[in-house]
């Protein structure tokens, strides 16, 4: 199989107006971003990505439990049991049992996960900032459009016909 990005820019436009060249694309574009952000880490964070990831869950959702954090970050509750683990004795979050079911405990960020969270989001949002600041205002609407969508797209498990 042959990528779009794997093709001559004249070729490459043809083939886009198709959705297989749109999606291989825009995933091409969005792996090279993610991979860009993620290299974009505060010095002092010593944390993983997916580490990283709990505490970002956990910020904008609140407190929740192991198992919801699983299926959330989309891994299996063992996983994700040893990663709260590494959190906990961190002091990047804490566990207390939960308040109606006595077989689970709820997992809460800290003050020093928060900062953890804050710092690393802070850094990538300035690179990001500095990039878009390199863009025409049109490009700059287009992504301000783009951003819901590929949100909806990221969020979404499969399209509905």
């Amino acid at each position: 199989m042959t990528y779009a990005n794997d093709m001559p820019t004249a070729q490459r436009t043809s083939r886009t107006r198709s959705d297989a060249g749109l999606a291989s694309e825009l995933r091409y574009a969005v792996m090279r971003l993610r991979r860009r952000l993620a290299a974009e880490r505060h010095p002092d964070n010593e944390l993983g990505m997916n580490a990283m990831a709990v505490l970002g869950a956990l910020h904008r959702r609140g407190d929740l439990t192991v198992g919801e954090l699983a299926q959330h970050e989309q891994v299996q509750p063992p996983s994700m049991t040893r990663t709260v683990t590494c959190l906990v004795e961190g002091g990047y979050a804490t566990r207390r049992p939960h308040d109606t079911d006595g077989r689970q405990v709820v997992i809460s960020i800290t003050e020093a996960g928060l900062a953890a969270v804050r710092a690393d989001r802070q850094r990538r949002d300035e690179w990001l900032a500095r990039r878009l600041r390199g863009l025409s205002p049109e490009e700059r609407e287009v992504l301000r459009a783009a951003a819901p969508i590929l949100e909806r797209l990221a969020l979404d498990s499969e399209p509905k016909d």
